[in-house]
């Protein structure tokens, strides 16, 4: 993928600006696998489609003195789930199965279950996918699953599911979901689930050092995880794959997962390109988007001591988060025994945040956000700018030969039906001249600045002070204004 740098005033485009952050990452890194006491952590930065930073501290092996690196594959638990899901979004693409209809289709047991009361829904297929089935949040229960077989996961939905919650009514985090759509891959598909997403998912993205089975890792690759014990580092089992790996059973390195970060970015901007990854943009934007609303936090504190609210809510296996800033970013973190990871991106900046840990449930979530915080306010990456319209710079052009005065506004039809009985002409007129005397003579009209499709603004640029035009158009095709604003942009001192 080719990357374009923004220059900025001084010459420097943004990738350089972000490589001269890089040895801030090293040192926030260092700082807190120290402070964490993790035996080991390799991180890696994606912009612009690329891996432009990786680096590694610690062992991957401690009794073998092994260094941790790029290429060791480590456990990413729960960061597995989003791949389960894509491999779903790619069997509803291809009409193989819904998201609303009723789960007990391709896996009978659950028909009989025995909800909390009995006007509940039957749990479907999206449920699952956003931890709104009903079942209990199950870490570190789930986490033991992880090598059982089907017939033991069978034979356990024989008994009975317990449910906290009715289908749909909640968030409620689930590795039981999880499992369950991994067998619904199977149904589906006639493969396991490991198989259709090493073969749909995995290969197509070029990830060929990812397993499932840790004794397939080649040796000395595979990186051990511990525990912090009585001041030293405990080895923890390792769990084989089983029937619970749909939700956490992925086992990957630093490049190979920079690929899938990769495509999630990769989906944005909409356009016209030719598709080229394993499932489409529309499906990935699909499972970013949140579905379930988990919470928002008004006095939520930031790694860099901001506090500020949040929003947050699930996705396809996937996390939401709106933060203090206005900023969308899409998340997922694992931990087993063993191991923590996590990894963030931010669509609107094209960039994203991977780290990998072989300690216990180590919190990478908190220094991958401490990090990626920091770097967007000290860089000053730009955020992507939306595709202008050409019905809004259309209607921007016949704005501006109505302003100020209103001629002929009434008789130009650029106008929906409404626009004239909310906004009245003498006061459109009385109004917008005296703004424009404020101002002075017009020195620049800029570019319009879309929100969406059919909603914008644009600023006049006066010779004694700037206006801001806001307008929205209709639905109807053409689109004509039905709404419109027109206000002097105050000066910060003012």
């Amino acid at each position: 993928m080719i990357v374009i740098g923004i220059q900025s005033a001084l010459g420097q485009s943004t990738e350089e600006k972000i490589k001269a952050f890089i040895p801030q990452i090293d040192q926030l890194f260092k700082k807190y696998v120290e402070k964490e006491k993790l035996p080991s952590a390799v991180y890696g930065l994606v912009y612009q489609g690329k891996l432009i930073h990786t680096q590694s501290i610690g062992l991957a092996n401690i009794q073998q003195q092994i260094p941790a690196n790029s290429q060791i594959d480590y456990r990413i638990a729960s960061m597995t789930k989003s791949f389960t899901t894509m491999a779903i979004l790619k069997l509803r693409d291809e009409g193989k199965l819904q998201l609303d209809e009723p789960a007990h289709h391709f896996i009978p047991e659950l028909k009989n279950q025995k909800y909390v009361t009995k006007d509940a829904p039957e749990i479907t297929i999206r449920h699952l996918m956003t931890h709104a089935a009903g079942f209990p949040e199950d870490n570190p229960w789930g986490d033991r699953q992880l090598g059982i077989s089907e017939k033991a996961f069978s034979d356990m939905l024989n008994k009975g599911i317990s449910f906290s919650n009715n289908p749909g009514v909640s968030f409620e985090y689930s590795n039981m979901g999880f499992a369950l759509l991994g067998s619904i891959i199977k149904k589906v598909s006639g493969q396991s689930y490991q198989t259709y997403i090493t073969e749909k998912i995995l290969k197509p993205l070029g990830m060929t050092h990812t397993y499932w089975e840790y004794m397939d890792v080649p040796k000395n690759q595979l990186a051990l995880g511990y525990r912090w014990i009585n001041q030293s580092w405990v080895e923890q089992p390792l769990e084989h794959d089983g029937a619970y790996g749909a939700m956490g059973g992925l086992i990957t390195t630093m490049e190979d997962f920079s690929h899938y970060v990769a495509f999630h970015l990769s989906a944005w901007p909409e356009r016209n390109d030719p598709e080229s990854g394993p499932i489409k943009r529309s499906s990935v934007r699909e499972m970013q988007f949140p579905w379930n609303f988990i919470s928002v936090n008004a006095k939520q504190k930031y790694p860099n001591g901001q506090v500020g609210q949040s929003f947050s809510a699930y996705a396809y296996g996937l996390s939401f988060t709106k933060d203090y800033a206005n900023r969308t970013s899409i998340s997922h973190s694992g931990g087993l025994p063993g191991f923590g990871s996590n990894w963030r991106i931010f669509p609107d900046y094209n960039i994203g945040i991977i780290s990998f840990s072989n300690l216990t449930y180590a919190n990478m979530g908190s220094i991958n956000m401490q990090v990626i915080d920091s770097l967007l306010n000290t860089t000053s990456i730009p955020k992507r700018s939306l595709h202008v319209s050409a019905i809004l710079k259309q209607r921007q052009s016949e704005l501006m030969k109505i302003l100020p005065h209103w001629n002929q506004g009434e008789r130009s039809g650029i106008f929906a039906i409404n626009f004239f009985s909310d906004y009245f002409t003498p006061v459109l007129k009385s109004e917008a001249e005296a703004l424009f005397l404020k101002v002075g003579s017009i020195k620049k009209v800029h570019d319009m600045i879309p929100e969406n499709q059919l909603r914008g603004k644009f600023r006049i640029e006066g010779e004694k002070g700037d206006l801001e035009v806001s307008f929205t158009l209709s639905p109807e095709n053409p689109a004509l204004i039905q709404e419109f604003h027109l206000n002097e942009i105050k000066k910060a001192h003012e």
